[in-house]
């Protein structure tokens, strides 16, 4: 296994994103989803880009990488046009780098992403090819639609009733285990979330 599988808490940690191009923007949305406090040293940016600057969520450094920029950032993101300057940034990087064309440069890579409310699933190929990542990734989406975010909220909210209301501990195991079963997930792909919710709700109305 070449890279060690992690979720980031990224909530106020200083990350800078060196470029302004697309792929920047791609890294600079998700870095902000995160928490992240984002700096982008960069020239120039994009229209989306330039529009979160306005909204305040981001800094805007309007110039070329300078070997200062990265000083005691948590994250950082190499997209320059420049693979010379990326490589630069690489190695004077104190923490956790990516280097968006070279992976291999960096010290960490990021998967492809399925998000549904509080399910995240990453993929990864440890780079060994992003097309085949992205496959799987679309497969994945067709598996995991919309009602398995609404599904997850509700087992949430179940699970916490469950706790207090069942005092048994193995028929309180055995209910906790049925919210996570193949038999409802393919109720969920089938039916939809309401009927599943129902479903759920009468079984813990039992206890």
């Amino acid at each position: 296994m070449k890279y060690y599988p992690v979720f980031l808490n990224l909530k106020n940690k200083k990350t800078v994103v060196i470029g302004g191009g697309t792929v920047a923007e791609r890294k600079t949305r998700t870095l902000a989803k995160a928490g992240a406090t984002v700096k982008i040293i960069s020239p120039s940016l994009t229209h989306n880009l330039r529009i979160l600057s306005r909204r305040g969520k981001l800094t805007h450094i309007k110039r070329s990488y300078k070997k200062k920029d990265t000083k005691e950032a948590f994250l950082v993101i190499a997209a320059t046009s420049s693979p010379r300057t990326n490589t630069t940034i690489a190695r004077n990087a104190e923490f956790l780098v990516n280097v968006v064309d070279t992976p291999s440069e960096g010290n960490f890579i990021a998967p492809s992403i399925v998000r549904r409310g509080q399910l995240t699933i990453a993929i990864s190929t440890e780079g060994a090819s992003p097309a085949i990542s992205k496959a799987i990734r679309k497969e994945i989406e067709q598996l995991y639609g919309r009602d398995f975010a609404l599904y997850l909220k509700f087992a949430e909210s179940v699970r916490r009733k469950a706790m207090n209301k069942i005092t048994a501990l193995r028929k309180r195991e055995r209910f906790l285990k049925s919210l996570a079963s193949e038999r409802i997930f393919k109720a969920l792909r089938n039916k939809g979330f309401r009927a599943v919710s129902e479903t759920v709700s009468a079984s813990l109305d039992k206890f």
